[in-house]
């Protein structure tokens, strides 16, 4: 069974969105380099380096508590979002069109710690679906 890795959070201005979730609610936030896109560490987390990365892994604490992200705001992605964890991000695409969903964008490398598409459910909802490079 897939997961729910984290959440997305579009923003129209990430400094000022940034500000508002740590003011609001104590998140701190990890600007991804060369991405208009900041980790939103919403816990207590233990810093994890992944073998052959760059980037940290911030693992949750708690057991069943996510962090999540936020990113620029696109025509694609206007509301908040869920991302899935899978094993493997082709094989999943060719499950939700052949569950009637459509893909929106293709995946793409996110960093060196995995790689990201997004798809369009059923009912119009965009979702994204998540392949890490970490073992699961």
């Amino acid at each position: 069974m897939d997961n729910v890795q984290h959440f997305e959070i579009p923003a129209d201005d990430m400094a000022r969105a940034k500000k508002f979730y740590g003011a609001a609610f104590g998140w701190k936030t990890r600007d991804v380099p060369g991405m208009d896109y900041a980790m939103a560490i919403t816990t207590e987390t233990e810093e994890v380096q992944t073998p052959g990365s760059t980037m940290p892994y911030f693992r949750p604490k708690e057991p069943g508590v996510i962090n999540g992200g936020i990113a620029k705001r696109v025509p694609m992605m206007k509301a908040p979002s869920t991302v899935i964890s899978v094993a493997d991000a082709d094989e999943a695409v060719k499950k939700v069109e052949g569950a009637g969903g459509k893909l929106l964008k293709e995946k793409q490398k996110f960093g060196n710690i995995g790689y990201v598409a997004y798809i369009q459910d059923t009912e119009g909802n965009t979702v994204g679906i998540w392949q890490s490079q970490r073992q699961r």
